[in-house]
């Protein structure tokens, strides 16, 4: 396989100004506000950054925090990995941010190292890092 098979993720959230503050502080960039897909459908969406150059089927998964009648946040069978440079920064911003420590930095090997937080609205999720 060329590419990574994982072209986007949406994470669903409540609050959208809470979530939206969570995820901006604790991954240290800015969303950018995409306008709901048709008038019919009342969704608050907001991307990632992410190389709009190279597309969805570049290294990497775009995504974004999406509020919609219908899509509750919680835990779930999906469990969503940021990449960053020391996965300990980010785990430590979340649950300074309002989030929730479910698992410090731990090594996966080679492979790095891995740790886990609960956003503000419930949804788990991961960061990873080489160091």
């Amino acid at each position: 396989m060329k590419s990574n098979p994982v072209v986007h993720f949406e994470i669903y959230v409540q609050d959208m100004t809470r979530a939206k503050a969570f995820y901006e502080a604790v991954l240290g960039d800015k969303l950018e506000q995409m306008p709901s897909p048709t008038p019919e459908m009342e969704m608050d969406m907001w991307f990632f950054p992410m190389d709009k150059e190279a597309g969805m089927n570049s290294y990497g998964a775009g995504g974004m925090l999406v509020k919609a009648d219908g899509f509750a946040p919680g835990g779930g069978g999906t469990l969503v990995y940021f990449g960053c440079e020391d996965c300990a920064v980010q785990v430590t911003r979340a649950a300074a941010h309002g989030g929730r420590l479910i698992q410090e930095k731990a090594s996966i090997g080679e492979h790095g190292f891995y740790a886990l937080a609960k956003d503000t609205e419930g949804n788990l999720i991961g960061f990873h890092s080489m160091k």
